[in-house]
């Protein structure tokens, strides 16, 4: 059975499982699920509560023993086991559909895990911690559901702000929601309920926004050029290396490459035939499928090209400005435009008029 963790407080109510599993990788949200749970689970009289940690140098005998072992303060307790790689290897796995299948008595057994990939939620112990007990699985805060997130939040300690202030908000704390849950609790510390000025959001948040390098070929590939340059900046910013930037550009540049060339070879491909022999998750198909009708195999050819040229560049062999030439890169790949006569001036014109 799954829960839903944006309403696992009112999910809980009046039922106890044997076993939760929390899974995903947004930090915060897992924290809080585990923290419901747990708060729930004491009020039920499970109060005593143990931690452990399987991390590499784990061993499993531990997991058996402590479930052998009769409590010393309570009849009630909980198990709180974190498997942080999501990968407990062989002898792992074993113990986890072991334990699945003789679960402590008076215990609820609480075992959390990053994302599972495809792979991973076919293996048998995943399966059998499925069929054992219920699972509440975080889904990421994405870009698009920050602000709403934001305004859920707000509403919580009865604070309100407009639409602008509330995308002004959400452009400071993208990528970190741990930084957006802690300025959120600021505000409510800083200002009585009721509505919030822009000078009070402004005033009272920092930038805290920090980037994953992997949201960069997103936006390179839906020609979110505005974007692309603001994450780009936050990336020098934080001292990001250049090439594993322009690894992971010229990545996506080839795999369009390569669906090209599938779907023109002898074997005459569809899209979505080429992209399945290129083992593109579905998930990102979509992604790849409006990048490839848009742009056109030449351009491809000449932004790889021009990798090669930045490659030169960070290497010491050419001259140039790294940071300006992964900008171009980028920009010149999500306009459709010529490498070689894109200016800084042409740039800021590009920029501009896709905000227009």
């Amino acid at each position: 059975m799954r829960l839903d963790p944006e309403h696992l407080a009112r999910q809980l109510d009046g039922s106890i499982a044997p076993l939760y599993v929390v899974l995903g990788d947004e930090l915060l949200l897992v924290m809080e699920a585990v923290d419901g749970i747990r708060a729930y689970v004491r009020g039920q009289g499970y109060t005593e509560r143990t931690i452990l940690t399987a991390d590499q140098r784990f061993d499993w005998v531990n997991l058996f023993q402590w479930g052998r072992q009769s409590s010393l303060f309570s009849e009630r307790r909980m198990l709180d086991l974190r498997i942080p790689s999501g990968k407990p290897g062989r002898e792992g796995g074993v113990a986890i559909e072991t334990f699945c299948r003789e679960l402590p008595r008076d215990t609820v057994t609480v075992v959390t895990l990053p994302e599972i990939d495809k792979q991973g939620r076919a293996s048998k112990w995943f399966k059998a911690l499925e069929q054992a007990g219920q699972v509440i699985e975080v889904k990421p805060v994405g870009r698009d559901r920050l602000a709403h997130w934001i305004k859920q939040r707000l509403d919580r300690q009865n604070q309100t702000i407009d639409r602008d202030t509330l995308q002004f908000f959400a452009g400071k704390v993208e990528g970190n929601l741990l930084a957006a849950h802690q300025e959120i609790h600021k505000l409510g510390l800083l200002y009585p309920p009721g509505r919030l000025t822009f000078e009070q959001v402004k005033n009272a948040i920092l930038d805290v926004t920090r980037f994953d390098v992997l949201q960069l070929p997103e936006t390179m590939l839906t020609a979110d050029m505005v974007r692309y340059r603001h994450i780009l900046e936050g990336l020098q910013g934080e001292g990001v290396a250049p090439p594993l930037i322009l690894a992971i550009l010229s990545e996506q540049i080839r795999l369009l490459i390569k669906i090209h060339l599938l779907k023109n070879s002898s074997r005459g491909m569809t899209i979505e035939q080429a992209m399945t022999a290129l083992r593109i998750w579905p998930a990102r198909q979509k992604l790849m499928m409006g990048a490839i009708q848009r742009i056109r195999y030449p351009l491809l050819v000449q932004a790889l090209l021009q990798a090669a040229v930045i490659d030169r560049i960070i290497k010491g062999v050419e001259q140039g400005d790294i940071w300006e030439e992964l900008l171009n890169l980028g920009i010149c790949f999500a306009a459709d435009c010529s490498f070689k006569i894109i200016g800084r001036k042409d740039l800021s014109f590009i920029i501009n008029l896709s905000l227009k």
